[in-house]
């Protein structure tokens, strides 16, 4: 590893000569389904649970659901961690009672933090990970060994925070959000079961997030686009100059290929910081990759060396990377490249790898014809979807369904579909956000033609004319069907599904 005060401009086109497609801000969502026309049962280790079984149960966890919807909601922001400072004063400090690594980004944040958590895990650390948003159920968003916390768990550390909850509101000119509190609860949650290592997703942003009152070690950025400019910035570099404030003092620095702008802004931010930095491209990377059945076979260079026979069960390019970052960001936690000269032990990392789930992402649900749900809401992620899809699928004909949320760029999304998808069916998810049926319907004929696009308004309509399209016109079987545009709308299709 280096730091970035010895780097010129010329290296900065070395890192970044072309953006790496990857992976976008995912909620961890429910895996494992039932498709609306075939029968099968959902596979094995469910990473997300469902509701309770036991209605009491339920019915408690509701209504603490109920409780935390009576504060802004995740699209409401005040700029500041004064309130989250303040709860972790009256805490106690739960947030400084483990060692952490700090995930920001525009893609990939919530698949590189489930990697860096299997990482962890393999090596026998007890891990505690918080993620956002959530889809089916609240509990999803905090994890301890690798598995979301009960509902009993979840429900006694909300009554546990709550008394010091009330008190900070009651001081402060705002109450504490939605985010802030889940975000104390999984620190708190932390600190009480207790975990060796946090891996924490911020939010939004960074600087202002309500995560960043921790002081990681190390500090990961995956790749910067545009997305969230009406409060980030409307350039990559201002995006990442918010994001860059989770940077702090002697860390280090873990950094994906970038756009030029926002890798000048980072590695200045680590100058100031007195960070040290390791980037894609140049420290670590990806050496090789090639298509296997169910994911991907790779060799990766680490901080330390080369780890090669690397089994990912996951699709896509940008995944490969995302385990690369992901590898870097462990090796640099246990003090690799810097103090120590040495790899990880490859077959704990070979086990590692092959154990990682990234839910809805490139994942299928059904066969005959083929049915993927993935959760791209940005033209970023879209063509690194569209690439992905390609890439391990190859069909002959792909029919998309799509539904997308009224603050994101629903014409970038679909033109970067545009050229895989034979026709798309326009639709609407169950989220108050999501963009108006005819609204989309006119950005798509737009996008496509009038021929080429479908209007069903309800979601579950839409899935069934998609498949019945791709069963109508397959080719030898070689049709397939991708739910996308929102992380609810592929949540709502994996509920859809299941109780089918």
């Amino acid at each position: 590893m280096s730091e970035p005060s010895d780097q010129s401009d010329d290296q900065f086109d070395e890192i970044v000569d072309t953006e790496t497609q990857r992976d976008p801000d995912l909620a961890v969502i429910e895996a494992g389904s039932r498709t609306l026309r075939t029968q099968g049962g959902p596979p094995q280790g469910d990473p997300v649970p469902s509701r309770p079984e036991d209605p009491e149960l339920d019915k408690a966890l509701r209504e603490v659901e109920t409780e935390l919807s009576t504060r802004w909601g995740e699209t409401k922001l005040e700029p500041s961690v004064t309130r989250i400072a303040a709860l972790m004063d009256v805490l106690g400090e739960p947030q400084r009672a483990y060692p952490s690594i700090h995930v920001t980004g525009t893609n990939g944040k919530t698949s590189t933090a489930r990697m860096i958590e299997a990482l962890l895990g393999a090596f026998e650390l007890r891990t505690g990970r918080y993620t956002s948003p959530h889809v089916q159920t609240i509990t999803e968003r905090i994890s301890l060994d690798g598995a979301p916390i009960s509902a009993e768990r979840f429900i006694e550390t909300y009554q546990d925070v709550k008394p010091y909850v009330e008190m900070v509101d009651a001081r402060e000119e705002y109450r504490l959000s939605f985010f802030e509190v889940l975000t104390g609860m999984a620190y708190a949650a932390f600190a009480d079961a207790p975990v060796d290592a946090a891996v924490v997703e911020v939010g939004m942003g960074g600087t202002w997030d309500a995560t960043n009152v921790i002081d990681a070690s190390v500090a990961v950025v995956t790749p910067i686009d545009l997305d969230h400019t009406d409060r980030l910035g409307g350039t990559t570099a201002e995006i990442a100059a918010e994001k860059s404030g989770i940077i702090k003092p002697g860390a280090t620095v873990i950094l994906a290929q970038q756009p030029v702008d926002a890798a000048q802004v980072l590695l200045k931010k680590a100058v100031e910081a007195d960070a040290t930095v390791a980037r894609e491209g140049m420290e670590f990377g990806v050496v090789s990759r090639e298509v296997a059945v169910g994911g991907q076979l790779l060799t990766l260079r680490g901080l330390g060396g080369e780890y090669d026979e690397l089994f990912l069960p996951l699709h896509g390019a940008y995944q490969a990377h995302n385990a690369a970052v992901a590898l870097a960001a462990v090796e640099a936690f246990f003090g690799i490249g810097a103090e120590h000269a040495r790899t990880l032990d490859i077959d704990t990392v070979r086990r590692a790898f092959a154990q990682v789930a990234s839910p809805g992402r490139l994942e299928i649900v059904r066969s005959s014809p083929t049915v993927v749900l993935d959760a791209a809401h940005n033209p970023h992620g879209a063509r690194a979807t569209a690439e992905g899809i390609s890439e391990a699928f190859g069909f002959s004909r792909l029919i998309g369904v799509v539904s997308t949320s009224g603050d994101k760029d629903a014409k970038g999304l679909l033109e970067a579909f545009e050229p895989i998808f034979a026709e798309v069916v326009v639709t609407a998810n169950s989220n108050p956000r999501a963009t108006d049926v005819d609204a989309l319907a006119a950005i798509a004929v737009e996008v496509f033609g009038e021929d080429r696009v479908v209007v069903e308004p309800r979601l579950p309509d839409a899935i069934e004319a998609a498949i019945t399209l791709a069963e109508e016109e397959a080719e030898f079987g070689g049709a397939g069907v991708l739910v996308t545009g929102s992380i609810f709308t592929v949540g709502d299709a994996r509920l859809l599904l299941r109780r089918g």
